[in-house]
């Protein structure tokens, strides 16, 4: 056999071996722990230009290196496909997510989402809050009431599908829950709290059984925490005080409203919300949904 045979031969023999060669699917992640998780995604892959993931939660993504969040606890397969053309494979791998510490809700909006802990030293009200979110009583209300630099109100059932000049703000389940004032509870930047009527129908400040709102609020000096003190005859800690006057709040609904738990994830939403125009009675010009999970 000649040598240019035997060029011929070899040069056929690595061309038909790269042409029938297949992509490589192959990746790590970063993250874990507790729910909810944000998991980062390393693509390892060889050989391949496109790629399809499945998060084994329902959810895809064509990214290369996607970051998935993951609300709930479980054990989730993730598959990768690594595709060129026709030609792919798929590799799967297990990820446990482990249910978190304490109550954690995810409040959905249109403006993006926000992530609250519920207190244990108000038990009345945690309890009902879960009850109404694993219910789905929440999903679609609106935050029907917005007034920048003071708080977002919703759960208003009467606020779903409501027309644009529908005034709102009185609707329930039809129950209420009884007070519930804790000292280490107070309506700093992010407090979650519950609505209610005004003292003249509600002498005993009862809370609205499904309404409620995020603080957003301005920085308050020492002066005004003093004379509060004074009026309400309570004390504020330095931990307290230091986030009233850095944060903010509203520390003049201390004690008169029930405060339940705090944003601590999502400041930056309930900023862009409180910063949405309003028509007269501040409602949004355009509708803010909302939906409300209970993190597992």
């Amino acid at each position: 056999m000649s040598s240019k045979t035997l060029l011929f031969a070899a040069v056929a023999a690595i061309a038909l071996a790269s042409g029938c060669s297949r992509p490589i699917a192959q990746f790590s992640y970063d993250g874990g722990g507790k729910a909810p998780s944000s998991i980062r995604f390393e693509n390892k892959s060889q050989k391949a230009t496109a790629y399809e993931w499945s998060f084994g939660d329902g959810k895809t993504s064509t990214e290369a290196e996607p970051v998935h969040r993951y609300s709930a606890s479980g054990t989730y397969s993730v598959i990768l496909k690594a595709s060129d053309g026709k030609k792919h494979r798929m590799m799967e791998q297990k990820i446990n997510i482990e249910a978190p510490d304490g109550c954690l809700v995810e409040i959905e909006t249109s403006f993006g989402t926000m992530l609250a802990r519920l207190s244990d030293a108000t038990p009345k009200h945690r309890d009902n809050f879960l009850k109404l979110a694993e219910q789905g009583y929440y999903d679609n209300l609106l935050f029907h009431r917005v007034i920048e630099g003071f708080m977002i109100q919703g759960g208003d059932p009467e606020s779903k599908g409501a027309a644009p000049n529908t005034a709102l703000g009185r609707g329930g389940p039809g129950y209420t829950i009884p007070a519930e004032f804790v000292d280490s509870l107070v309506h700093i930047k992010g407090a979650l709290a519950a609505a209610r009527m005004g003292d003249q129908a509600n002498p005993t400040k009862a809370s609205s059984g499904s309404q409620f709102y995020i603080v957003q609020g301005r920085a308050t000096d020492e002066n005004t925490l003093n004379r509060l003190e004074a009026q309400k005859n309570t004390r504020y800690s330095s931990e307290q005080r230091n986030a009233y006057t850095t944060q903010g709040g509203t520390p003049f609904l201390d004690r008169d409203y029930t405060v339940f738990g705090y944003l601590i994830d999502g400041f930056d939403v309930l900023d862009r919300i409180a910063a949405t125009p309003t028509q007269p009675g501040d409602r949004p010009r355009e509708d803010v949904w909302m939906k409300v999970r209970v993190i597992k």
